[in-house]
């Protein structure tokens, strides 16, 4: 085996360019049976942050960042992305 290949770099990688799924996780909302069971079209339902408030991203049930909700400018205009701000280290395994 060639040690000055790193088995780890994204060229070497085979998965480096497999598509995951980021959930964004914007907030939670506890509506009692009823709100829940009255709501329609056009219904608010409040959530436990604000707009300003962080953004938490999620690989299946794993937090893997945190960022801010910005607004992407010129032809994007209106369509949302997220700003990371903090960063959970993939290295890191459940053992």
């Amino acid at each position: 085996m060639d040690e000055a290949k790193d088995s780890t770099s994204p060229k070497q990688n085979p998965f480096s360019s497999v598509p995951v799924e980021i959930t964004i996780s914007v907030g939670k909302a506890r509506p009692l049976i009823r709100d829940l069971l009255a709501l329609e079209e056009n219904s608010v339902l409040p959530l436990d942050k604000r707009v300003e408030d962080p953004v938490e991203l999620y690989i299946g049930d794993r937090l893997i960042a945190r960022g801010q909700l910005e607004e992407l400018p010129g032809e994007q205009k209106g369509n949302l992305a997220v700003r990371l701000t903090e960063v959970s280290s993939m290295q890191e395994s459940s053992k």
